[in-house]
């Protein structure tokens, strides 16, 4: 065993001549031990909330989404598309047409995304999950076309979930010259019936801006032929590796084809949401930071009390550098105890708050998606917290143990 580590662990469990040292040690021990738990509790916060994130995109986006890399569409009976359809590890897939439309309904209008999708869609998603009304998905009954929009927009257009009247959607004409003389001629006009239903995604974007109805309403609007689609959505089988499959279809359709994964399509969210985990961090390791100089008050009175045992060892052979990792061990040691303890204790709550949803988000009347604040323990953010509170320890009594041994040994 490491000489300086022996002596360090026989000192901090060894009965000292003034109770203050252990009396400052166990604060300090305290100090990271709190620091060390409130890291683990906020990343665990942060990790909550994007798994409620991506539990609600799961009700809308699929495992995989391909678009083209250059223009808007793509051609559904392309050699590569049926390659990618005839893949074994797919589950579904549907080809989806959306793009811009103004929509009206009495005298109020609305820019939005017009998202056509086809009956496999709902093999894709969770849709049904955030549908408020009649709970039942429809989107043409051959006759007419239906409208799911999103409830933040039919509040704006005053139209409610059940419409009488039909939604008016107008497209800009992709082909033929621009007529000035009569503007009204230079866009196809739709209409969409009320299917009962709108979606609630809680994301602005989405409830505020998006309609889902049929593919063929869509590509009627938008006057797209019908092999023409914009998206090809995918859903992966059971047990398959989705990043692998992912792999795969990339390999198939080349650079003419642009290969999302459920992250990759609401990257800027998911962006936004690491930068503030990792601000968080950083700002709790600074706290972390100051905790550990409690540490360096315990360790300068153990360097006064043992100066006599420092002297001894020098005599015995042992150089400076022994005699200073001794108290540097000794640090590590407390940053290690209080690190365990901050994260049992983190994880501890972490679980009743899982459990018990003991902090509530303070929404009354069901104001946010969930009650509680939620928590997601990853073990891989623990390890790091370890790591870095075992690391700042040694770094922020490195130094002032050198000097402190040079001057009172």
């Amino acid at each position: 065993m490491n000489l300086s580590l022996y002596i360090a662990k026989r000192y901090l469990f060894s009965k000292k001549s003034h109770q203050v040292i252990n009396i400052i040690s166990g604060v300090a021990v305290a100090g990271i031990a709190l620091a060390t738990a409130a890291m683990v509790c906020v990343l665990s916060v942060f990790n909550g909330f994007q798994g409620v994130v991506t539990k609600q995109f799961t009700a809308f986006d699929p495992d995989i989404k391909i678009t083209a890399s250059r223009g808007k569409v793509f051609t559904t009976d392309a050699p590569e598309i049926l390659k990618v359809a005839a893949m074994p590890q797919l589950e579904a897939f549907s080809f989806g047409v959306e793009d811009k439309a103004m929509v009206e309904y009495d005298d109020r209008q609305a820019m939005v995304t017009i998202k056509g999708v086809d009956e496999a869609f709902t093999s894709l998603t969770d849709i049904h999950k955030i549908l408020n009304g009649t709970g039942e998905f429809i989107l043409s009954d051959g006759e007419k076309d239906y409208a799911i929009p999103g409830g933040t927009l039919a509040k704006e257009l005053n139209c409610g979930t059940f419409f009488n009247d039909p939604l008016k959607v107008y497209a800009p004409n992709r082909k033929g010259n621009i007529n000035l003389t009569v503007p009204a001629r230079n866009f196809k006009k739709g209409e969409l019936y009320s299917s009962g239903n709108v979606f609630i995604l809680n994301q602005p974007e989405y409830d505020g801006g998006y309609i889902i109805t049929s593919s063929r309403f869509a590509r009627s609007i938008f006057r797209r032929e019908a092999n023409e689609a914009t998206s090809m959505e995918i859903k992966v089988k059971a047990g398959e590796n989705t990043d692998e499959v992912k792999t795969i279809i990339e390999k198939i359709l080349g650079d003419d084809f642009v290969v999302q994964d459920r992250y990759e399509q609401q990257e800027s969210i998911y962006k936004v949401m690491q930068i503030e985990k990792l601000i968080s961090y950083i700002f709790l390791t600074f706290i972390l930071a100051i905790a550990c100089f409690n540490i360096i008050g315990s360790l300068a009175m153990l360097i006064i009390e043992k100066r006599d045992n420092m002297n001894t060892l020098r005599s015995m052979g042992a150089e400076n550098k022994t005699i200073a990792n001794i108290f540097v061990f000794e640090g590590g040691i407390i940053s290690a105890i209080g690190a365990v303890i901050g994260i049992v204790l983190g994880v501890a709550l972490c679980y009743a708050q899982q459990e018990f949803g003991l902090i509530s988000m303070g929404a009354e009347n069901g104001g946010f998606v969930v009650d509680s604040y939620p928590m997601e323990i990853v073990w891989s953010d623990v390890a790091m917290i370890f790591a870095t509170v075992i690391i700042v320890g040694f770094v922020t009594v490195w130094l002032p143990v050198k000097a402190l041994t040079k001057r009172f040994a």
